[in-house]
């Protein structure tokens, strides 16, 4: 599991149960799933889809800590629910539980504000780790299709923005090399804020919507090495 830590302002997962909704169109899955959940004494599901317009509604009324989300279901695909459910909860994390075949939608769906991807073939253990690490603000990439999800990324012509300062290239490189706020803020000598203070610039001036793009970027333009 590659796992791009990334700053965050959460409360401790350990203190408060982490709320969850699993979206899935398949019954078996989100059975499974919530089975799952429920041994963990920190993970709570609040709330269940069975399609993306669904996942929708339900995000913006129950308003869960985290959304496990499918990606290929019918009247509204994951990519767009992830899309729609990020405009209006912009700090809502979403990870996508995926299949192989999906990279194109994986790749959207990133673009679309998704925190991290999770191939259904995981085991438990990397699945409750994948949303606790996701909780706390880090970016799970599941290394089966990372490679692949990068590679067609690079393809495509990067959009124009501002140019970064020295510092703020030193940051992101920092934040794809996995060091949280504080190991960033003690490497390069300065705040916790100064450095949350740069990472909100940087997304800024490279038009990107969350820290995984961010990551992701820095890969892509070889800041740092995946």
């Amino acid at each position: 599991m590659l796992i791009v830590k990334t700053f965050g302002d959460k409360m401790n997962a350990k203190e408060d149960k982490i709320r969850l909704m699993v979206v899935d169109d398949h019954r078996v899955v989100r059975s499974g799933v919530k089975a799952l959940i429920e041994t963990e004494e920190c993970l709570e599901v609040v709330g269940e889809a069975t399609d993306g317009r669904e996942a929708v509604t339900k995000a913006i009324a129950l308003q869960p800590d985290l959304v496990l989300m499918d990606l290929v279901m019918p009247e509204m695909d994951g990519v767009e629910a992830t899309r729609r459910i990020t405009d209006e909860m912009s700090d809502l994390e979403i990870l996508i539980l995926t299949s192989f075949s999906e990279e194109e939608r994986i790749i959207q769906a990133i673009k679309s504000g998704a925190s991290g991807y999770l191939i259904k073939d995981a085991s438990p253990d990397e699945l409750v780790s994948a949303i606790k690490d996701t909780y706390r603000g880090e970016s799970t990439l599941d290394p089966k299709v990372a490679g692949t999800v990068l590679r067609s990324m690079q393809e495509e012509k990067e959009q124009p923005g501002e140019e970064l300062t020295e510092r703020e290239i030193e940051v992101l490189e920092l934040i794809a090399e996995g060091l949280p706020n504080d190991d960033i803020a003690s490497k390069l000598y300065i705040s916790e804020r100064t450095v949350r203070s740069h990472v909100s610039n940087i997304l800024g001036k490279l038009n990107l919507e969350n820290r995984t793009q961010a990551a992701l970027y820095a890969v892509r333009q070889g800041i740092a090495e995946l």
